[in-house]
């Protein structure tokens, strides 16, 4: 499984994830719902279990992902600050850019 973040939503993360009531969770990307041919993605930091896969990313920030989904393969992680701030999730390899 493959899972991109931009330089922008790293930093954040990484502030997130350094905090001492955090320490030894990951963060962890699910679906919140699927229709057609694409999905609507959430976040939270967690520990990974049995059903899940932790993919490493080029920004040193591991992410837990279901491992029989195939809509968390490929994903992709940013953060905009503008029109408003805020994360958001999409899967290119599915045709999921984030308009809807």
């Amino acid at each position: 499984m493959k899972c991109k973040i931009s330089r922008n939503a790293a930093k954040v993360l990484q502030l997130e994830l350094d905090k001492a009531e955090n320490e030894g969770k990951l963060l962890r990307v699910f679906v919140t719902h699927a229709h057609g041919d694409h999905a609507h993605y959430g976040m939270q930091l967690d520990v990974p279990t049995e059903a899940d896969v932790v993919v490493s990313t080029d920004k040193e920030i591991d992410v837990i992902l279901a491992k029989d989904d195939p809509f968390l393969d490929g994903i992709r992680i940013d953060y905009f600050y503008v029109p408003e701030e805020g994360f958001a999730i999409t899967n290119p390899s599915k045709g999921n850019h984030g308009d809807h």
